[in-house]
């Protein structure tokens, strides 16, 4: 019908306009508007675009009936022109009342709808643009999981040339993804694969998870992320063709990726081209680190980090005004790169705008920024400053564009950011032959717009409680140093297998920060109240100590970290080592430990990982040290042995020791079954060891144990599942072993 009467009003337009008898020019003695009620003569007059004592002609008049028509005020207009005076016959457009949206509780999703409407309130209205409306909305909702939603748009005529709009809208149910598929050239398990992307498959427990439906903008993320994965694992030349959904079932869909992955690349040879008066002494670590990767596996990463160190040299020599760039050539399996290093007119820039924190205080994302008011301008440091801000996990978006500045040497930098909700509620649970585990937890990460993170948490298992509130400013007074402060208690019952319990309340504060290239240094101070007690057959040493203890360390922990990502690491390695130092005590407890872990790739679509771990505990003043504060060798060290049953005995109770060390190999064994993308089967070797009771030596035997096995990680329906078989290789006769081990766990 709309169309009909459109078609109608331009031939009557046409008609008009065809029908007036002009002379080949005339002038504009006068100029009349007629039928406009609230549009001034004057605006009406300006948008028609003519004057008088202007030369008129037919085509001029055509212009004119266009001009009026875009400025959306009148929904017809006629021109007459005779003996100089020009009539502009207008029929205005009704103005909006109000817009109503029905069939929508939730904030967010009227807030989407409000954002993507073009026509508002006190507006004036245009069928065509409203058709345009209903388009744009369902598109939007159906990109938010709407895949079956219904909207129809009422026009309620009032008086006064006014109209009131209702959308009429029904959701339907939210579109969920029933399953998820990787098809293509797929050289990576299933598990992993999932794990690299953001949508999730709809399980009954995730009620909290949106990623579980179907959105646009998550999906075309995904397909970001996946390029990453395979860019980041030396398949240079992949793409991801298409990802669609398709009806999976009778109340959800199929989410496929269609992925594209040529050969396996190796970096080739490595330049660095600068200019005439650089020094490459100042760029030896770059040279070195091209030493390191010609013929490893290409990575998209490695190229980021070179960009990144050559960033921070630039920094350090306070070079300016220089640009990177790369230049890649790849003949057969090898990439060729040069990285360029060349000198730019300097431009300063001259202001950084920020628009769109509503909620964030500006001093916050400043302090993310590399780059400040006056500095050079730099497109390097300019784009790290960009992720910085994306890195917060504040936004939606973050946008920057850079114009001209006042001057012809100048720059403004403008960014902006759209927010999101910041909190979160993580609940997660675990049950195995070793016990059942349950953790909850609501936090924070942008308190009051400070960027201050609140983190709570509950944590149950078979023999302890603990929780857990901590606070955390990660730049403290407007610096790059993070400032924490953590209130914990706990009660921790071993009565059954060691003969103690004991409950402890405190607090730890401190400061973390990077020291150096990934040389993290951490600060802090640990003081707790503690109360032991012991059971009936405890021995006498034990008995004595009962009682109530309070306890003051100074805490300095550093740690190297090389690791090519933090999870599902597959490459580099960690080193941390740890002291904690008693300045009030009763016992003045030393505790130190030192941990190292190694990742690499010994074969195609293999992760192998060796670790080392030693930790020591022992009174300054020569006296026993506390049973709470013993060590026991962590689960994780030691398969094939129960947790805590191993080690020094006083009687029938496993007390441990003084000492521990452990030693750990594991590696992923190829694909055994071809339908198993799904599972990563593990093989693995341990060996550790916990001695030294300081007030009786004959407790200690000093046996190393050991134990070798085979792991089935499965990342079943209900969660992901792991299995280990183990058998022990050396122990003590008094150790309790414990062959079979799994544990099932998920988080919602």
């Amino acid at each position: 019908m709309f169309m009909r009467v459109l078609n109608f009003s331009l031939l009557v337009t046409i008609f008009v306009i065809l029908s007036t008898k002009f002379s080949i020019s005339e002038i504009v003695k006068k100029i009349e508007i007629i039928g406009n009620e609230r549009i001034p003569n004057e605006t009406v007059t300006m948008f028609s675009g003519i004057q008088i004592q202007d030369n008129i002609t037919a085509n001029d008049v055509n212009n004119v009936i266009k001009n009026l028509y875009e400025t959306n005020f009148f929904s017809n207009i006629s021109i007459e022109l005779e003996q100089g005076i020009l009539k502009i016959i207008v029929k205005e457009n009704p103005i909006i009342s109000d817009i109503k949206i029905n069939g929508v509780k939730a904030k967010k999703i009227k807030d989407v709808i409000i954002k993507t409407l073009t026509l508002r309130e006190k507006s004036s209205f245009n069928e065509v643009v409203l058709i345009k409306e209903k388009e744009k909305i369902i598109k939007e909702l159906k990109s938010q999981g709407y895949i079956f939603v219904k909207l129809d748009i009422l026009k309620k005529e009032l008086v006064d040339n006014k109209i009131e709009l209702i959308f009429d809208i029904d959701l339907g149910e939210k579109a969920k993804i029933k399953k998820i598929s990787f098809i293509g050239n797929k050289i990576f398990k299933d598990q992993k694969l999932l794990s690299a992307i953001v949508s999730e498959e709809y399980k009954f427990w995730k009620f909290l998870s949106g990623k579980k439906y179907l959105n646009a903008n998550i999906i075309k993320f995904d397909e970001q992320l996946l390029k990453n994965f395979y860019l980041n694992r030396g398949y240079y030349n992949v793409s991801i063709n298409s990802s669609f959904a398709k009806k999976y079932g009778d109340d959800g869909f199929e989410l496929i990726f269609n992925i594209d992955a040529k050969e396996k690349i190796k970096f080739g040879k490595l330049e660095l081209e600068l200019p005439a008066d650089y020094q490459k002494d100042n760029f030896t670590k770059i040279f070195n680190l091209f030493a390191d990767l010609e013929g490893s596996n290409y990575s998209l990463n490695k190229i980021k980090k070179i960009l990144n160190d050559i960033d921070k040299i630039v920094l350090s020599e306070q070079f300016e005004s220089i640009q990177a760039s790369v230049n890649e050539e790849l003949i057969k399996d090898k990439l060729n790169l040069k990285f360029i290093i060349s000198e730019t007119e300097k431009i300063i820039i001259e202001k950084i705008n920020i628009f769109g924190n509503n909620v964030t205080i500006e001093t916050v994302l400043r302090n993310q920024l590399i780059i400040d008011e006056g500095d050079p301008y730099n497109d390097i440091l300019a784009a790290k400053s960009i992720n910085n801000l994306k890195s917060l996990n504040f936004f939606k978006e973050v946008k920057s564009e850079v114009i001209e500045g006042s001057t012809p040497n100048s720059k403004i930098i403008n960014i902006t950011v759209q927010e999101k909700p910041t909190g979160e509620i993580m609940a997660g649970a675990g049950f195995g032959t070793t016990g059942s585990t349950f953790m909850l937890g609501v936090k924070e990460n942008n308190f009051l717009g400070k960027g201050i993170s609140l983190d709570s948490n509950l944590n149950l298992s078979t023999e302890s409680i603990k929780g857990q509130f901590t606070v955390e400013n990660p730049n403290y007074k407007n610096s790059d140093k993070s400032l924490f402060l953590s209130l914990d208690a706990s009660e921790t019952d071993r009565l059954k297998t060691s003969g103690y319990k004991f409950n402890k309340t405190g607090f730890e504060i401190g400061t973390r920060f990077e020291y150096y290239d990934d040389v993290f240094l951490r600060l802090g101070t640990s003081n707790y109240y503690e109360k032991i007690e012991t059971d009936s057959t405890a021995s006498a040493r034990q008995k004595k100590q009962e009682g109530d203890y309070i306890d003051s360390f100074l805490k300095v922990a550093v740690t190297y970290d090389k690791r090519n990502q933090k999870f599902q690491t597959s490459e580099g390695f960690l080193s941390s080592y740890a002291i904690d130092l008693p300045i009030i005590s009763d016992t003045y407890t030393l505790i130190n430990s030192y941990r190292y872990k190694y990742f690499t790739e010994l074969y195609e679509n293999n992760i192998s990982s060796f670790s080392f771990l030693i930790k020591s505990a022992h009174s300054l003043k020569d006296e026993d040290i506390k049973l709470s504060q013993r060590i026991l060798i962590p689960a994780s060290s030691l398969r094939g042995f129960e947790y805590g049953r191993v080690g020094p005995k006083d009687g029938d109770d496993f007390i441990g020791g003084n000492y521990m060390s452990s030693v750990n190999f594991t590696t992923t064994l190829p694909q055994l079954f071809a339908n198993s993308q799904n599972t990563d089967f593990v093989i693995f070797f341990d060996a550790a060891n916990v001695w030294g009771v300081d007030y009786d030596s004959s407790l200690d035997k000093n046996d190393i144990r050991s134990s070798i096995g085979i792991g089935l990680d499965w990342f079943s329906p209900v969660g992901p599942m792991n299995f280990s078989l183990a058998q022990p290789l050396t122990k003590n006769s008094s150790d309790i072993t414990e062959n079979f081990r799994f544990n099932l766990g998920t988080t919602f």
